[in-house]
């Protein structure tokens, strides 16, 4: 007699059905990698290299940045982004990203998968360069060379550590000369300097979540791409390459649209409905070229309520601002809410405020109720000796000028 399966037996089988029509068709050997990829083996003067292109209109949104926001970009905030390297001449700018070999760099590290993205026309088009083995190397180069020339600027996403100093590397090995002089603007310093704050780390899929609301499903990790590659280049079969260029597409996109944001917000602010942190983060961009531009974006991100122990920081920025301007009482009023704002204890600001009071507005008394506040709370939060000896020393010294000073007045 045949017995009924039993719940348990039916879900394992629902299970399985459902895994196998989520699995991928089996790749034949009779299907071209191109095919798969929706490539094409393109022809240059070292040979043939695998290229996918794919092209988006510009006013395609990425998450809920739309893409052509990058090219309408102003020019100062591209010189901001650039640093103190010298900013692009003109719009042409290529968006960069590398898949390799491993992250160690050196001579034995490959890029085998260069993904590079422009504005043509209406349009935004991504380029992906494959090395379907190590001696395509040359070819991959050969194609990316020109392009490298012929643009105004390059945009990555830590660049100037990794993909670069690896794209050059290679260059050199092939005989190629590296165009080195082409302006770079890596976004990675320019995203630290925002989100660090407020992020759980700045890397390029957690910023571009928070940044542009844009979120990968299914997106196959960074760490795991060189074990794909290789898993290609023993086997000839494709297994997870298509996800590998699915990642490196969204890393181009995401390039873009992040650049068209921070351009953007540079080029607006300080305006309220940006967050504090962010606010925090231009005004340190600006204030190298606009002091009082980045002045402005730090006092509206105080205003819109900046978290500790950000907020100290930032108050004590634009208090040393205050004392170059020898603006004394401002200065000393900056420090002051440095200093009991913080949940621990801090140091820096009682003794800035005892030196406005004792050098600049000659209030010996009101130093000495300062250092001696001071005194208590850094008992009260167990500071080093090295702190409490320094303060005891400035309350003795404070105390003997308060002396000599009433002495001379009687």
């Amino acid at each position: 007699m045949t017995q009924n399966p039993s719940l348990s037996d039916l879900s394992q089988v629902i299970r399985r059905l459902e895994a196998k029509s989520r699995a991928p068709a089996p790749f034949r050997r009779t299907d071209s990698l191109e095919d798969l990829l929706g490539g094409s083996v393109e022809e240059t003067d070292k040979g043939q290299v695998l290229c996918v292109r794919r092209r988006f209109v510009a006013g395609h949104c990425h998450g809920r940045q739309p893409l052509d926001a990058a090219r309408a970009m102003a020019h100062q905030p591209l010189a901001l982004l650039a640093r103190r390297g010298e900013p692009p001449k003109g719009p042409r700018l290529l968006y960069l990203d590398t898949e390799t070999t491993g992250l160690a760099g050196g001579t034995g590290t490959y890029a085998f998968l260069v993904g590079v993205g422009f504005f043509d026309g209406d349009a935004f088009e991504v380029r992906q360069y494959f090395m379907r083995d190590l001696d395509d190397e040359p070819a991959l180069l050969a194609a990316l060379d020109p392009l490298l020339r012929e643009v105004d600027g390059l945009v990555t996403y830590n660049g100037a550590g990794f993909d670069l100093p690896l794209l050059e590397t290679r260059f050199v090995l092939a005989r190629r000369r590296w165009p080195g002089a082409i302006p770079h603007l890596d976004l990675l310093p320019a995203a630290r300097r925002l989100w660090s704050a407020r992020l759980s780390d700045c890397r390029l899929v957690t910023v571009e979540l928070h940044a542009l609301g844009f979120e990968r499903v299914g997106d196959l990790p960074g760490a795991l791409i060189p074990s794909v590659y290789f898993e290609y280049l023993r086997r000839k079969a494709p297994g997870e390459l298509p996800r590998v260029f699915e990642h490196n597409r969204h890393d181009i996109l995401s390039l873009a649209a992040l650049t068209g944001w921070v351009a953007d917000a540079l080029d607006r602010a300080p305006v309220a409905e940006l967050g504090p942190d962010e606010l925090s983060g231009l005004g340190r961009l600006w204030e190298l070229v606009d002091p009082d531009r980045g002045e402005a974006c730090y006092r509206m991100a105080l205003e819109g309520g900046l978290d500790s122990p950000a907020r100290e920081r930032l108050l004590a920025r634009l208090a040393w601002g205050e004392n170059r301007r020898a603006r004394w009482e401002a200065s000393r009023a900056l420090w002051e809410a440095a200093a009991r704002g913080g949940r621990g204890f801090d140091p820096r600001p009682w003794e800035e405020m005892a030196k406005i009071h004792e050098h600049r507005l000659r209030d010996f008394a009101r130093a000495h109720s300062v250092v001696t506040e001071a005194l208590d709370r850094a008992r009260l939060h167990r500071a080093s000796e090295i702190v409490l000896s320094a303060l005891v020393y400035r309350l003795d010294r404070l105390t003997r000028r308060l002396g000599g000073s009433r002495s001379s007045g009687s």
